[in-house]
């Protein structure tokens, strides 16, 4: 299907708009919408908060009268369900909207087509395909739930030129720079959940919660706790935030944490089943994660095949040669065994450089 310039200028700007959602709309997906008439927009608007109206009703609230014959450029197929808001498909049908063009179909089951199916019923024209792999982009979190059951891993890694994380005695307080870190709570508040290890929480007993920029939600705290290790006057257990401890069944019930803790078990041997973690995860909506863990959880979980990306923060420091080591991995024999990673992204961030690398498939 061919569209045209204008089109995709439409398109963009409901991506922009999108984007506003970037730290409000988890677990839901981030979705813009513009709507136009006689080559003019007359109404815009974007999903601002999980249980809020959607894109698509905003735009149609700006719109009013002038929807009647116009096209509505939205980044996701519009929702032909009820769930905590009425379907947006309907909303534009009862609006007189002439046609819709849609970035991409809506993964969701519940969705997965029947919206643009409900709009042809009523006799609107639509097109879907514009920019999709912009859109899935800003959703990675929210497609890999339904098309993979399991959330969308990246992995943080701070480190120094030669790749060290830590001194030998396990300092790390402050490898990177004041505007590196900056740009770490911008990430975490992008996230659903963020996942350590209970080798973190014993040593460094961080917060991991979203401080120094505004949002109107705190991800959720997860450690892989295999024995239940974690204090009960940690922080991530004492500031009333919503923390999960992930440990194996036989642990489970070895202590009281406060209401705001759940235990979760997960089955394994020695350690918990990081693959099983993820499809519990998957399960409770949460579709991006955020890893900020040691050499052990992180070496796991490359090891399980569990990473999408890694954002590494590069200091312009070297450490030497007994410092820590971001990943404890397996010895590797022969280079066709070797980790391969895509360069998808390289910034300067402060005084230090951004890398982001895909997994190669």
């Amino acid at each position: 299907m061919s569209f045209s310039s204008f089109d995709e200028q439409m398109m963009r700007q409901a991506l922009l708009l999108a984007e506003k959602g970037l730290y409000s709309t988890s677990p839901n997906p981030k979705v813009g919408c513009v709507i136009v008439k006689d080559g003019e927009i007359v109404g815009q608007g974007w999903h601002e908060k999980k249980g809020e109206p959607h894109a698509e009703v905003f735009a149609l609230r700006q719109a009013g009268e002038k929807a009647q014959g116009a096209t509505a450029f939205v980044t996701l197929e519009p929702c032909s369900h009820f769930g905590a808001t009425p379907p947006c498909a309907n909303a534009l049908i009862q609006a007189g909207i002439k046609k819709v063009v849609a970035a991409s179909l809506d993964p969701n089951p519940q969705v997965a087509g029947q919206g643009v199916t409900m709009l042809q019923n009523a006799g609107i024209e639509v097109a879907v395909g514009l920019l999709e792999q912009e859109t899935r982009a800003l959703n990675r979190g929210f497609f890999s739930l339904f098309e993979r059951e399991k959330p969308f891993v990246t992995l943080k890694i701070a480190q120094s030129l030669d790749g060290k994380t830590a001194l030998k005695n396990g300092v790390s307080q402050w490898i990177t720079s004041e505007t590196a870190r900056y740009n770490v709570h911008q990430e975490r508040a992008k996230s659903c959940a963020i996942l350590t290890g209970v080798g973190t929480i014993l040593a460094d007993n961080p917060q991991l919660n979203v401080r120094h920029i505004q949002t109107p939600r705190q991800p959720i705290r997860i450690v892989a706790d295999s024995h239940l290790q974690t204090p009960t006057n940690a922080k991530i257990c004492t500031d009333g935030g919503r923390t999960i401890l992930a440990c194996l069944p036989d642990f489970a019930t070895h202590k009281t944490y406060p209401d705001s803790v759940e235990i979760l078990p997960i089955s394994g041997d020695e350690h918990i089943d990081l693959s099983c973690l993820m499809k519990k995860l998957a399960k409770r909506q949460i579709g991006q994660l955020w890893v900020e863990a040691g050499s052990v959880l992180n070496g796991a979980l490359l090891n399980a095949d569990l990473v999408d990306d890694i954002i590494i923060y590069q200091a312009p420091l070297i450490l030497g040669g007994d410092a820590k080591n971001a990943f404890r991995l397996p010895e590797i024999t022969a280079l066709n065994q070797a980790y391969r990673f895509v360069f998808q992204d390289i910034q300067t961030v402060g005084d230090d450089i951004k890398i982001t690398l895909r997994r190669q498939a």
